[in-house]
């Protein structure tokens, strides 16, 4: 029966049930497509028209503020009121576009409290409105060429925000260094925003919290977001509605309803400032309990991976593997293609190469692997060591193998089994005559016995080896073919498995039968007793 050598689950890799959090599936209604068609003809054009006039007068009032500002230090005096004109006028913008009565819940920690506000779940534009609602115009952590651009750049500067200069190879440590030295300024600089999930979802989940905001190791004011909303016309993800299409749909709706809930100040123990990963974790799981929503371990690398899948002509979510999961849970490993020779802990580029592999082998329909799939790959039939090679990757038992499954399996599976002294085994197993070489007639000989297939054709996979095409198979090329190809490493071990099991079980009816003949001998014999009654 499959399933035998089926290895133990681990129950932190298994995948999370959810749907995917980077896809919005807006579906309008009839009515809501004639709300929209009417709303785009009256109300739309006039807020947008507001917010055109709005956003200039901000430019306006951001570069007086900034006009030889030293960066360096925090805004004062007729500046600083600057920016208390600025939280009015996006205040205002924010009720141009329907967001009338925006809901504040908790209080907001002054900047000498908590330096930091980690907001969550991050799903759209629209969630700079923390920006705005806390004890002033915040901060928030920006790439430096972002400063320079024409409008935004003023607006941008006016805000103070951290500058990230991707060129700077300190940039990470320079940072740190910034929002300590705020931290340390008893409330002179604004306090410093940060989404850090880093990109946006769809709110079903809180996805990985990076730790660049928890490195520093200060307090951090918790902010969870809502949009308690019968049509969500805000979720901006990498599939749905693109940015300018919500903001329109947006713009039609007569009321738009926004919560921000400001939960008490984190103050971090020793154990968490030592452990940023630790922090961003609790950290995450004090705004999850309030939205009372799952967590994941999805980060922005699933995003690149999904949209490479999209690419393959395969489903999206076929890429959603919780790739800095898989990268801790598995070390250092070796797949084939790799940019690395030696172990390396698991790459993004890695990821992209095994997902064409993957691509290749599965069904373009469901994104999935099925059982013939996986024979067809091998060039091999659907036998008996197959299909436990097969229920080793497939984790959940469903009959398929998803690209999740298919990464552990060769991790887990295959790539252990892929050592020099198996492929020495395999390679004397079809070398029947011992000179070193492997001929058709050899390997078809063990496949056809191994997988009890009298007609099996091993035309196609022996040309696959047999890379320069002499009519043998050398140890290399054997060894070469094995390396690329590391399923069927898993399957000589399997095979092997089976093969021992085998003899096993023909040793213990060998001496079953023995026992069996014993006991009939003593039968006929007689016992001892009955002897001395004869004589």
């Amino acid at each position: 029966m499959p399933g035998k050598f089926r290895l133990p689950r681990q129950k932190s890799l298994i995948a999370p049930m959810i749907r995917n959090p980077f896809i919005h599936d807006l579906r309008l209604s009839t009515l809501d497509k004639i709300q929209i068609a009417v709303g785009s003809v009256t109300i739309a054009p006039i807020r947008f028209l507001f917010l055109l006039l709005l956003l200039l007068l901000s430019w306006l009032i951001a570069t007086i503020a900034t006009m030889g500002m030293d960066t360096s230090k925090p805004m004062t005096g007729w500046r600083k009121f600057c920016k208390r004109i600025l939280v009015i006028m996006g205040r205002t913008m924010y009720f141009f576009m329907g967001f009338h009565n925006i809901e504040i819940r908790g209080k907001p920690a002054p900047s000498s409290e908590a330096p930091l506000m980690t907001c969550a779940p991050h799903s759209t534009y629209f969630d700079i409105i923390t920006i705005f609602v806390g004890e002033g115009l915040a901060s928030g952590v920006s790439r430096k060429e972002n400063s320079t651009i024409p409008l935004i750049g003023a607006l941008t500067k006016s805000t103070q925000p951290v500058l990230v200069d991707r060129e700077d190879p300190n940039s990470r440590r320079n940072t740190i260094e910034e929002i300590k030295k705020r931290a340390q300024s008893a409330g002179a600089w604004p306090q410093v925003i940060i989404f850090p999930e880093g990109t946006c979802t769809n709110r079903s989940c809180l996805i990985n919290f990076k730790q660049g905001a928890f490195l520093p190791g200060m307090p951090v004011q918790p902010v969870a977001l809502k949009y308690p909303n019968k049509l969500d016309t805000f979720t901006w993800t990498w599939q749905g509605p693109g940015g300018l299409k919500i903001l329109w749909y947006t713009l039609c709706q007569f009321h738009n309803r926004l919560e921000v809930e400001f939960l008490p100040v984190y103050h971090p123990s020793e154990e968490e400032k030592n452990n940023a990963k630790l922090y961003a974790v609790n950290v995450r799981a004090k705004i999850a309990a309030v939205l009372n929503l799952p967590t994941t371990d999805h980060t922005f690398d699933d995003c690149m991976l999904m949209v490479a899948a999209g690419k393959s002509d395969m489903p999206m979510d076929a890429g959603l593997v919780e790739f800095q999961k898989l990268r801790e849970k598995l070390g250092k490993v070796h797949f084939p293609g790799s940019l690395h020779e030696a172990p390396q802990s698991l790459k993004l580029e890695d990821m992209r190469q095994l997902l064409k592999k993957y691509s290749s082998i599965a069904g373009k329909e469901g994104g999935v692997i099925g059982i013939d799939d996986f024979a067809k790959h091998l060039n091999l039939p659907v036998t008996e060591p197959l299909k436990e090679l097969f229920s080793m990757y497939d984790r959940d038992g469903s009959g398929r193998i998803d690209f999740r499954e298919y990464v552990i399996g060769l991790s887990v599976v295959s790539q252990p089994a892929n050592t020099e002294e198996t492929l020495q085994m395999a390679f004397k197993m079809f070398d029947t005559e011992g000179n070193g070489k492997i001929t058709e007639a050899s390997l078809a000989a063990i496949l056809r016995s191994a997988f009890n297939m009298e007609t099996m054709d091993v035309s196609d996979l022996f040309k696959a080896v047999d890379t320069n095409g002499n009519g043998v198979i050398t140890y290399d090329e054997f060894e070469a073919f094995s390396k690329a190809h590391p399923e069927y490493a898993g399957l000589f071990k399997t095979y092997q498995d089976l093969k021992r099991e085998e003899e096993l079980t023909l040793v213990e009816e060998e001496m079953e039968n023995l026992d069996e003949e014993d006991s009939s001998n003593l039968e006929v014999l007689g016992s001892p007793e009955e002897g001395k009654k004869d004589a």
